[in-house]
């Protein structure tokens, strides 16, 4: 007898999980040949801090899921849990707490890897919890001067104080929070959490592996958020190469590939003579004209290219800083959040899921949002 071989991905399998990849391969290919650009521009689109950032972020966070101390941590939760909407419910505020303190996508890479392990001993639907994770950071992070990139840009561009920046903020994050803890109970079944295997800690643990990428995770934070991320990401490249190689071989770097071809894409397609145009036809002095404007321009280029493209033309920061929070609900592209959230978990049907709710989400959300910050802002 030979022995089992395990399959081969095939191609179409590799084309369902990177179309993404492939479709901003594309876009940002067919841009440059139709409106070709200086290096500079593309080395300026291609946001150098942020992607090491990100691959910073990655690798503290492989070390940190080969450590098994998520699946431990995941068994202590379980063994305090009671109800599926209860637990629902403290996941979905950890997420929103942590997105204020620690950025949206620090969250994300916290909270997911321990939301997947939970569901690998339990009922809990995992992929209905990452939407909501990904629904909570975006409504969590609305609040905080520094939940997330577009916020720390307007805050630092207003020269509104901490407090003052929460207060203006707080309206709007108030109906969004409001919004993802009603849509937390109803959309979560009710019953008991109920396990699906017999023991809880069988996953082997490495505690120097986990302590030293917890170190690396906040190490990475503290330097990005003194704007040393290439340094940073160099560091832990290094430590992990030569005392973890196994996670750094494991660690997603197709991720690091799409978001650099979403930030070519995106940043090219922001910068097209006809698209400055038609934003130079909009009188941005008009609060309603920033709002709107801003969500649509969120849903096509996400909502940090969105802040820097209309950063000098809305004379209102907090009324930007409103309208592209918002517009990081919809469409997967509003906030590249919810490509983290969805990568993170790769479950089946994801988008479609993701899409099912966060659409009809903006659409409640917005008007909602616009007539609290008008009338309590």
């Amino acid at each position: 007898m030979t022995p089992d071989v395990p399959p081969r991905p095939s191609w179409r399998a590799w084309l369902r999980d990177e179309w993404l990849l492939l479709l901003f391969a594309v876009f940002a290919g067919v841009l440059a040949l139709l409106d070709p650009r200086p290096p500079a521009d593309y080395q300026r689109w291609l946001q150098w801090p942020t992607l090491t950032g990100l691959a910073g972020l990655l690798l503290a966070i492989q070390g940190i899921r080969d450590s098994g101390l998520v699946q431990h941590a995941a068994a202590a939760v379980m063994a305090r849990a009671h109800s599926l909407r209860g637990l629902g419910l403290g996941l979905v505020a950890a997420t929103a707490v942590l997105s204020m303190v620690l950025t949206n996508d620090v969250s994300l890479f916290l909270v997911v890897p321990l939301t997947l392990a939970i569901g690998t001993m339990s009922n809990l639907p995992v992929l209905r919890m990452v939407v909501l994770e990904a629904l909570a950071v975006n409504a969590g992070s609305a609040l905080s001067p520094i939940g997330n990139p577009q916020n720390l840009l307007l805050w630092q561009h207003s020269a509104l104080g901490f407090a003052q920046f929460v207060a203006a903020m707080l309206p709007a994050a108030a109906v969004m929070l409001t919004m993802v803890a009603l849509l937390t109970v109803f959309w979560l079944p009710r019953g008991r959490v109920a396990l699906t295997t017999d023991r809880l800690d069988r996953t082997p643990t490495s505690v120097r592996l986990g302590m030293c990428s917890a170190l690396a995770l906040a190490g990475m934070v503290v330097l990005m958020e003194h704007g040393h991320a290439p340094l940073g990401a160099a560091v832990l490249l290094m430590l992990f190469a030569l005392g973890a190689r196994a996670s750094l071989r494991r660690m997603d770097w197709l991720l690091l590939l799409t978001f650099a071809a979403i930030f070519l894409g995106l940043g090219h397609f922001a910068e097209l003579p006809w698209v400055r145009g038609a934003l130079q036809t909009m009188d941005f002095n008009q609060p309603l004209t920033v709002y709107l404007g801003a969500i649509v321009a969120s849903q096509v280029i996400s909502n940090v290219p969105a802040t820097v493209l209309l950063l000098d033309r809305a004379p209102d920061a907090v009324a930007l800083a409103v309208a592209v929070n918002v517009g990081g609900f919809g469409l997967v592209t509003g906030s590249l959040a919810n490509l983290i959230a969805l990568r993170l978990a790769r479950q089946p049907h994801g988008l479609r899921l993701l899409h099912a709710v966060s659409i009809p989400f903006l659409l409640v959300a917005a008007p909602l949002v616009y007539l609290a910050w008008r009338w309590l802002g």
